[in-house]
């Protein structure tokens, strides 16, 4: 059964996500990041410029499928096309599709209300499907 964490509280959404990719890398795990088309390219963004000593190699939906298949980080509307990766880190407002095909999903967790609001609604969703949510508070974390 897929092992489902909510990261939240997130003032920096799109450095905690870089940390959380640079320290999955680090780990050798294959990481699928999902989302909408503007969180997806702020992301892509983020990664090239977010640290000066680290190269995390990734991909986008727009890069050839060989590039795709060779990155150990990919970011991708649709999550079905990220099947085969080790984690699934969700960026967007909805269930993705397929989840249950991971060891691993993460929902990462903004404090504005929006994105409590929807959080709320896919923590409903997991639980109702049986799943046991870990939470990570991250206004208590240490930062890395």
């Amino acid at each position: 059964m897929t092992q489902i964490e909510f990261h939240f509280n997130t003032t920096e959404r799109l450095q905690y996500t870089c940390r959380l990719l640079r320290k999955a890398h680090a780990r050798q795990l294959r990481v699928g990041v999902v989302g909408s088309e503007a969180s997806l390219r702020q992301l892509d963004a983020a990664l090239w410029s977010f640290s000066e000593s680290d190269f995390l190699p990734h991909s986008c939906a727009a890069d050839g499928l060989e590039v795709q298949v060779a990155s150990p980080i990919r970011l991708h509307m649709d999550p079905v096309q990220l099947s085969g990766m080790d984690v699934l880190v969700n960026l967007g407002d909805e269930v993705p599709q397929g989840f249950e095909s991971f060891g691993r999903l993460i929902e990462i967790v903004a404090t504005d209300d929006h994105g409590r609001m929807t959080a709320r609604q896919r923590w409903r969703h997991y639980t109702a499907q049986g799943y046991a949510l870990k939470q990570h508070d991250l206004s208590k974390a240490v930062a890395t």
